[in-house]
């Protein structure tokens, strides 16, 4: 049975190999430097479960650390924007095949994992999605290699000049989702909590006042945090599961699954989402990229803004069968 585990050893040994190909990159005159962060990140994917709380809290400070004194920009072997053009023109949409069969293997491995006795027996249940997620991408890099026949290390070469490109600003989401389960455990989420109970009048008797404290928290809390996977679980323990599904009586997965919709309402609205509005209009060198509300999320707000409200309304009508 492949299980997640197993991705994680998949996930290891591709950062491992961006180390190997980092310190042997010559052009770049931080190759050690980036060497040693995706070395620390292999071995967080590898080792994680056998060095402890202790050995993973060091080696998220070597990351900060690494980060923060800064990473370089290698310059892998790759086509030139010619050959790519030239190539894109020849196979035309064919081209986007491997990026579909991403989503659908994810699918076709959830559903199977889920609703089959051979699925099960294949993946396992409980993480049939990530499991299905991973195998899609391998199933699709194979396509790519039988199809293109790119030069073998094609594939690590081309992700280390996108994993260059974006820096630090690539695991950030892990990053924001571990703080937001260390406040979870501190019991940020009590008192949140608290102090919705205490300011918000209805909140535990109106289930549009619940739905709507819990949506516009979670939009708020990821603006100030950056990312709604670290807001979630805090928002979800204050609001989302005392008042909305245990008080008055919402289901729990779609009050999770809308609840995180509203989140990334807040992701499109704040500088601190820097992997999403920040290193995005500094790869494109926007006229504005410095500024704290960019071009990006000056763009992206009047968006955010009615999705939020259309994420309100669904939670409230959907929530409670």
């Amino acid at each position: 049975m492949i299980t997640l585990p197993h991705i994680y050893i998949v996930g290891g040994l591709f950062f491992a190999a961006l180390a190997i190909l980092s310190a042997l990159d010559q052009a770049n005159a931080r190759r050690l430097r980036n060497a040693a962060f995706w070395g620390l990140l292999a071995l967080s994917f590898l080792l994680g479960d056998r060095i402890g709380d202790f050995g993973n809290g060091l080696l998220a400070l070597g990351l900060v650390v690494l980060a923060a004194f800064g990473l370089g920009i290698g310059k892998p072997k790759t086509t030139t924007p010619e050959e790519r053009r030239a190539s894109a023109e020849r196979r035309g949409n064919l081209l986007f095949l491997p990026a579909l069969i991403i989503p659908a293997a994810a699918l076709i491995g959830t559903l199977a994992a889920k609703e089959t006795e051979w699925g099960a027996a294949l993946i396992q249940p409980t993480q049939a999605t990530l499991i299905s997620l991973a195998l899609g991408v391998l199933i699709a890099v194979a396509v790519v290699m039988l199809w293109l026949r790119p030069p073998l290390l094609a594939p690590l070469q081309e992700g280390r000049r996108l994993m260059d490109s974006v820096g630090w600003a690539a695991i950030l989401p892990q990053m924001l989702a571990s703080l937001g389960a260390v406040f979870l455990a501190a019991g940020v989420g009590e008192q949140v909590g608290t102090i919705f109970s205490q300011y918000v009048p209805g909140l535990e008797t109106s289930r549009t006042i619940a739905v709507i404290a819990y949506c516009v928290g979670m939009a708020l809390f990821t603006i100030i945090m950056g990312n709604a996977f670290a807001a979630f679980p805090v928002m979800t323990a204050a609001v989302g599961l005392p008042f909305v599904v245990v008080a008055l009586g919402g289901d729990p997965a779609r009050v999770c699954a809308i609840g995180m919709l509203a989140g990334f309402c807040g992701t499109l609205m704040t500088p601190m989402a820097a992997n999403f509005n920040v290193v995005p209009a500094n790869l494109l060198e926007l006229p504005d990229r410095k500024a704290a509300l960019n071009g990006v999320i000056r763009a992206q707000i009047p968006t955010a803004i009615p999705l939020l409200i259309a994420n309100i309304i669904l939670m409230r009508f959907l929530a409670f069968p």
